[in-house]
């Protein structure tokens, strides 16, 4: 199975930075991409960031030009930097490992708090 760990949410003030962790371990056959999800009060789960494992990247419109994502493909960790972080920004961060072997599996982590004071 595939054990997927998130560290590095917290408090930060509006305009600040942060930058969350993912690691993926055990048997891992087919990786396709890794990602960051978002769930905030009331709201549903959405797509933040992800990579492939070619590098290709995809972010969400809200967050294009203040976040990054990054991936230590050796390491199976992927990173997200995010810079300017906004009230709105407040949500559970859930990474997401997604493979590919005849069918599509998406692996998460128990989600780790981002909250942004005004």
């Amino acid at each position: 199975q595939v054990q997927v760990v998130e560290s590095g949410g917290g408090l930060v003030q509006a305009g600040g930075s942060l930058r969350l962790s993912c690691a993926a371990s055990g048997i891992i056959v087919g990786l396709k991409s890794m990602g960051w999800y978002r769930q905030g009060p009331g709201k549903e789960r959405e797509l933040v960031a992800d990579i492939s494992s070619g590098g290709n990247t995809n972010y969400a419109d809200s967050v294009k030009g203040r976040f990054t994502i990054s991936r230590d493909n050796a390491k199976n960790t992927v990173y997200l930097q995010m810079n300017s972080l906004k009230p709105e920004d407040t949500a559970d961060y859930f990474c997401n490992v997604r493979t590919y072997r005849s069918y599509y599996r998406d692996y998460w982590g128990q989600g780790t708090q981002v909250t942004v004071s005004s």
